[in-house]
Formats: C-alpha cells, structure tokens, sequence
C-alpha cells in the first residue's frame, strides 16, 4: 500500500481508505434489461441458493452472496453480466437516450459498452472500439450473450478515430472516455494493482489519455456530452487531463449526483493548480460504498 501513501493529503479519513483498500472486494451483479427484469433475475437467482441484496443508487445493481456468478444460470442466459459496482457509473452519468449516436471509445470487454445499450434499450448506434484486438472477441462475446444488437466493433487507436464508417453520422450525441490507467482503485480484486504505480508512472499514461479526451470532445456534437473515467486516484491521470480539455476551450464541465458518497475533483497537487470548476467531477473511494475506486468527469461540449 506504499504506492497509495501519497495520497494522504486529499484523501479525508485515509485510514479508513487504507482499511477498505485492504479488504475483499463485494460481488456485484448489472441486470440486463435487454433481456430481464430485475424481479425476474432475483427471482432466478435465490432459486439457485444465491442471497441477492440490493443497491440504493441504481436499482439494477445487485450485490450477489457468490464469488462466482458466471456459474448461474441467469448468467449464461445473459439476464446478469458481472460488474464491479463503481464501474457503473459512468454509464449511468452518460445518460444516454434511446436512438442517439454514442461512442464508447475504449470499449472491451464491453462491460460499459453493454450497459450503453441497455440504458438506450438497445436502439440507436453505439460504436465501442478498442485499439487491442486481443480483447475484442470478449466484447464481442459479451454483446453476443447480453443480446446487444445496436453495437458496431471498431478496432483503431481511440487518438485518431473518424467517422468514415458511418457516412449517415455527422458527429456522436454521447462519448465515453474510460480510458487506460494505472488501475490503482482495482487493488481490492487485483492484488497485483499497485506493482509499478506511482506519479511517474500517471505521468506517462497522462498524454495518451488527453489525446484521446481531446478526440472525443473533437468528434462529439455541441451540446453532446463527454464523460472522462478512470479507475484511478492519480490526480496526474484525472483532474489534470480534464484541467488540460478546460483549457483547449470546446468544452465546460457539468455537476452531476450519482447517489453514491463520493468527493469533489481537487484544484491542486504538487505545486499544480486546475481550474476551480473540477469540484464539479467526483472521486469514488473504496471506504466510502464499499466498492473500488473511480474517478469521473462530465462534459458539455461548447463548440
């Protein structure tokens, strides 16, 4: 936990966080509205012995008593998809709408991507690429299984997609920036999470992550909306990349409320200061629902 110490300054109660970073992870379930209601599904599942709970925030949510939930049967017929709770949120910021254009621009394996498509009932387009082919036959499987069928596979780097493909699309309503990152708030369920984290590390992954924000606002309608993600606490990987969208100026951030605890967006680091409205992103801390660790940011396009 050496590599979190850093963060002492800006995290509030950070033995606590410390605490729950050490702790197993819950289990967490996301019901598949393409296919199944969430009576339906709780139905199913205590069938099978499985104690479901539920989560105040998002109804479709559950939290499941087995550490194996790909072993029931409303997983292998696609009613449930396993998914780390804190994870669903920026999907659920996205807010996408039945019938728009959404890109999802680091897609596999398509936990997100699905979740896109059930919260637009499975009408519109949602483009969900991702520049590693290796992992695109598990977005593939999992829109197959999840019955997702508004989703097209792209494979290209997320730095310089177009939108040559789709000649009857002018630019996405929506865009989803989930973007690579030093997986540090993963350390619950990844052991291995924190081996070569730390400010050096957030600062290399740092340029990619811009860029790639930078081509969605780019490609994304004014007034669509953007959301920039990560499973980070580095502010090198979060509030500065956003601080450096702000100030290319097409775009400005929007509050928003997930019903989940969680903290605002800092101003400044290590001698860095950002623009003051990054309070309106949140950071999600394990200590406080429970869960992994998040960052998000939501963005009006302005031009």
């Amino acid at each position: 936990m050496d590599a979190l110490s850093r963060y002492e300054p800006i995290i509030e109660d950070f033995d606590a966080f410390l605490d729950a970073c050490e702790r197993h992870l819950p289990t967490t379930v996301r019901v598949n509205s393409i296919k199944a209601t969430r009576d339906r599904v709780v139905d199913a599942l205590e069938a099978e012995g499985v104690d479901v709970y539920g989560r105040d925030w998002n109804s479709d949510v559950l939290g499941v008593a087995t550490g194996k939930p790909g072993n029931t049967w409303p997983y292998v017929h696609g009613w449930i998809h396993g998914q780390e709770e804190v994870s669903a949120v920026p999907p659920a910021i996205l807010d996408p709408q039945p019938g728009e254009v959404v890109w999802d621009s680091c897609a596999a394996p398509g936990g997100k991507t699905t979740q896109i498509a059930a919260e637009m009932n499975d009408e519109g387009l949602v483009v969900a690429n991702d520049d590693n082919l290796g992992r695109l036959s598990a977005l593939r499987g999992n829109s197959d299984r999840l019955g997702v069928t508004c989703a097209a596979v792209t494979n290209t780097d997320a730095r310089r997609a177009t939108l040559d493909a789709f000649p009857n699309v002018d630019a996405f309503d929506r865009a989803l920036v989930d973007a690579p990152c030093t997986c540090e708030g993963t350390v619950r369920k990844n052991a291995d999470a924190l081996d070569g984290a730390g400010a050096s590390a957030s600062r290399n992954l740092a340029a990619l992550q811009s860029d790639i924000l930078e081509r969605a606002i780019e490609l994304t309608r004014e007034g669509g909306t953007v959301v920039y993600s990560t499973c980070t606490f580095a502010p090198e990987e979060n509030e500065a990349v956003v601080d450096s969208a702000l100030a290319d100026g097409d775009c400005q951030l929007v509050e928003f409320d997930t019903g989940l605890e969680s903290s605002p967006g800092i101003t400044e680091w290590n001698g860095e200061t950002y623009d003051d409205s990054l309070t309106k992103t949140r950071r999600y801390y394990p200590h406080q629902n429970d869960t992994g660790g998040f960052f998000a940011a939501k963005l009006e396009v302005t031009a």
